[in-house]
């Protein structure tokens, strides 16, 4: 996992490999708030950005998940998140299994679990072997705008 800030991209983020560094300076470059929601293309289907408005949950009610062929690269544009982050075991009690539907894999819940809070400008990277569990409410819920970005793992081969 990678968290970061957009704005820290040129001094602090210039090692990262190339798919993941057009995502992110798309993050920067982009003004997502006056794109409606919806899913777009950045480069065909290796790269796909969705920009989601939603009501930010408590963390009990919401359902850890894990990708296995596509990167999320998580950027928050308004409102406040946190995420809940942990390793992928191969322990955890799989709750519904969509990986040949939708690249989803839903957890009943995780170990070890710690929590990011995301900040307007925040981006953070989940990689096949991240659990993560976004949308959940810092204070109490609330709307928020966020953008994921979609990175096929295989580009980083």
């Amino acid at each position: 996992m990678i968290y970061g800030h957009v704005k820290d991209l040129a001094s602090s983020f210039a090692w990262l490999p190339t798919p993941l560094k057009t995502a992110v300076e798309h993050l920067k470059t982009t003004d997502f708030a006056a794109l409606p929601a919806g899913n777009y293309e950045l480069q065909g289907n290796d790269i796909r950005v969705q920009v989601i408005d939603m009501l930010t949950r408590p963390l009990a009610d919401a359902r850890p998940e894990v990708h296995r062929q596509f990167i999320d690269v998580q950027f928050l544009v308004q409102g406040a998140e946190k995420i809940g982050v942990a390793a992928d075991t191969g322990h955890n009690l799989v709750f519904s299994d969509q990986l040949a539907e939708r690249d989803l894999l839903l957890y009943t819940d995780v170990d070890n679990e710690s929590t990011l809070t995301m900040t307007p400008g925040s981006f953070a990277v989940f990689f096949p072997t991240d659990v993560h569990r976004p949308g959940c409410v810092v204070d109490q819920p609330q709307a928020i705008r966020k953008v994921v970005i979609k990175v096929r793992a295989s580009l980083l081969a």
